[in-house]
């Protein structure tokens, strides 16, 4: 559609900044480093369970040739009680950074997420200078229950996915009575459940290997590119300095 149709078609929209989706611009080369995921975990006792999830997690995403780093939740501060020089916050957000898909994995308690799983995700910025850490990056969700099967926590974990703007995959895990999952050596039993965990990293390696390299574009805003414009416009015409 040209200029002219489109202003017609289309009064509130600028020309200049309205884009079309290009098929081409999806045909990127593909990167040929091994996918970065990042796995966060929601709890420090013991025997978590949450983390011998995640431990399990990492131990598929290596075998399907992904790179690995995980979180260590304990000694970070809660959001506001330190500064963001302080050490934990500084590895998490350095990983944040590092990773282009990340694996959340909490408890539900009293029917939600955890504070230390929420802790983490709150110290991961909306915006680090010119860089959003999460933007367009994938995600799978996953959580450990002590009792019968729920989704409390990986639905709140959608919801901040998509606020954080990151892709997340379809597929989740929720694995009921954790307890009677795992032996005593911390490895996940064979199940139903163990089964859907690795569905869950087939799919979350398949999604960060299709979208890694054209993420920006993926996430490219119209109401950003407009809101760029006009700050550029006033910086530029600006009568003096």
């Amino acid at each position: 559609m040209d200029a002219k149709t489109l202003a017609a078609n289309l009064p509130n929209i600028d020309p200049a900044l309205f884009a079309v989706p290009s098929a081409e611009r999806l045909q990127t080369p593909a990167s040929v480093h091994a996918p970065r995921i990042l796995l966060l975990y929601g709890s420090v006792r013991e025997r978590s369970y949450s983390r011998l999830a995640s431990e399990e997690a990492a131990r598929l995403l290596q075998a399907m040739g992904a790179d690995t780093r995980t979180v260590d939740p304990r000694s970070l501060p809660l959001r506001d009680d330190a500064p963001e020089t302080h050490p934990k916050v500084q590895e998490l957000r350095e990983l944040a950074q590092w990773a282009e898909g990340m694996v959340w994995c909490s408890p539900e308690r009293h029917g939600a997420m955890t504070a230390i799983m929420k802790a983490q995700i709150d110290w991961i910025p909306l915006a680090q200078g010119a860089v959003r850490p999460t933007q367009g990056k994938t995600l799978a969700v996953m959580q450990v229950c002590g009792g019968s099967q729920s989704f409390n926590a990986v639905n709140q974990l959608r919801v901040l996915g998509r606020w954080m703007r990151m892709l997340t995959i379809p597929n989740q895990s929720s694995i009921a009575k954790a307890f009677l999952e795992f032996d005593e050596a911390g490895r996940m039993k064979p199940s139903s459940y163990y089964d859907r965990l690795v569905d869950v990293m087939e799919e979350l390696v398949k999604f960060t290997l299709l979208t890694r390299d054209v993420s920006p574009y993926l996430v490219e805003r119209y109401s950003e590119r407009r809101e760029s414009a006009e700050a550029l416009s006033k910086r530029v015409n600006q009568r003096s300095l």
